[in-house]
């Protein structure tokens, strides 16, 4: 069975898909990555910036893999979708900007209440940068789009988007759902998951 990838958001911790991964078949091989210095995470002098946590999870890749990311995860995911084709099977991306502008899709501002709910974490999570779009188009994988029609950080226009660009997507929106969705509604992203991995 190929190895699943857990993949956080910018809370960075490691536990964030354990309630849906535990709901996963166990026979299937699972890793969960933590990220170094974001939330409430231990720094890591070696983690500077988004490159160095796509370069930190792609040391962890040998032979295929799945991805199932979360907000910021999303953005890593992507990254090594399109860096390395030939290693990332499927992808589940789940509320992330995926690395295309979100600027008139309708997102909000996360940056103070984050810091407000993680003072210690990196500065360079919150500072203001500006990256290309990435083409995502080029992503090969089959991948499974989750979205909460209740989540201001990433809407529901978002996931629309990525759904029209992506040559191999299905979009799947959960009534309710928020930022947080995969936490919320674990049983049954587990089981979108499940069909779509299995």
């Amino acid at each position: 069975m190929t190895r699943i990838l857990f993949l956080p958001g910018a809370g960075g911790s490691p536990d964030f898909w354990k309630p849906v991964g535990s709901l996963l078949p166990a026979s299937w091989p699972k890793k969960y990555f933590g990220w170094p210095g974001l939330g409430d995470q231990p720094h890591d002098p070696t983690i500077a910036g988004l490159d160095d946590l796509v370069s930190h999870v792609a040391n962890h890749i040998y032979g295929a893999v799945d991805l199932v990311a979360q907000s910021m995860g999303g953005v890593v995911a992507t990254r090594l979708a399109l860096e390395h084709p030939e290693c990332v099977r499927r992808l589940v991306l789940a509320v992330t900007s995926g690395g295309v502008d979100m600027a008139g899709l309708g997102a909000a501002d996360w940056r103070a209440d984050y810091r407000k709910a993680f003072p210690r974490a990196a500065e360079w999570i919150v500072a203001p940068r500006s990256s290309p779009n990435l083409p995502i188009e080029r992503i090969t994988a089959p991948t499974l789009l989750i979205w909460g029609d209740a989540d201001p950080i990433s809407p529901v226009a978002v996931g629309r988007h990525l759904h029209r660009r992506l040559p191999d997507a299905r979009l799947h929106v959960v009534a309710g759902g928020t930022h947080d969705l995969a936490r919320e509604n674990a049983e049954f992203v587990a089981s979108l998951i499940a069909e779509h991995l299995g």
